[in-house]
């Protein structure tokens, strides 16, 4: 697999590891639990960049590819109450989120680091996840999705605010055609429809790829989603302000 090169391409690589990380933690707990045997050899839990997770041996080569997470946490496991057990592992995938995304973003400068931080930064941790301090919000979505609570408000860096309150109808513009040009959603601000409650979302595209037809748009929660432009134009949903 190719390492991701952008800001944006090593968010998505950090929200996605995130992402099978809490499931081995929350909903897969049992499993996981099951999986990291004190009998067994050093293991160490894994979010993978397709959002799934693993329990493994590390690395054997020496230096590793990318940085490893904490080493045998299985033998710790039944030495702790189990709250504890998995909050330590909880924090030590914190730091592993971090090392891999930063490990990744070496060559970036200094602009291109604090943008990724700030759009790590958008996110609760795992800890934060775990502990009940924060929730898992899913990102919103612009076709079939249930909207939860209007997103919040949120400043973009030109000072000028970026709303997130729903509009019954879209502001002026153009509705983007399926199949259609792409040059006008370089950098625009645009309007998502949400059927599920009726409104139409503000959100900003932050990258395009005109070769597979995909935009990444930062919501005004702070999430930043890869969407197919083509299956949201197919229903009318996306609104390209003018």
């Amino acid at each position: 697999m190719e390492a991701p090169r952008t800001v944006e391409d090593v968010f998505d690589n950090f929200s996605a590891r995130r992402d099978g990380l809490i499931k081995a933690l929350t909903t897969d707990v049992e499993d996981f639990y099951a999986q990291c045997d004190p009998d067994k050899e050093n293991l160490c839990l894994y979010g993978n960049p397709d959002g799934t997770w693993e329990v493994q041996l590390p690395a054997e080569e020496v230096p590793p590819e990318l940085p490893e997470p904490a080493l045998g946490i299985n033998f710790a496991r039944d030495g702790m109450q189990r709250k504890d057990w998995l909050a330590l592992v909880a924090v030590h995938s914190d730091a592993w989120l971090m090392a891999v995304a930063f490990y990744y973003g070496a060559k970036f400068d200094g602009k291109e680091r604090e943008k990724l931080f700030k759009h790590i930064n958008s996110l609760p941790t795992v800890y934060e996840i775990l502990s009940g301090k924060a929730v898992n919000k899913p990102k919103a979505k612009a076709k079939g999705a249930a909207a939860g609570q209007p997103p919040g408000k949120k400043a973009r860096e030109d000072g000028a605010p970026m709303t997130a309150m729903g509009l019954k109808k879209p502001s002026a513009g153009f509705i983007q055609p399926p199949e259609g040009d792409l040059s006008a959603l370089n950098n625009a601000q645009i309007e998502l429809f949400w059927p599920d409650d009726g409104m139409w979302y503000k959100a900003e595209v932050v990258s395009l790829n005109t070769r597979n037809r995909s935009a990444k748009v930062l919501y005004a929660t702070g999430d930043v989603e890869t969407l197919s432009i083509d299956e949201i134009a197919q229903e009318g949903h996306l609104n390209v302000c003018t």
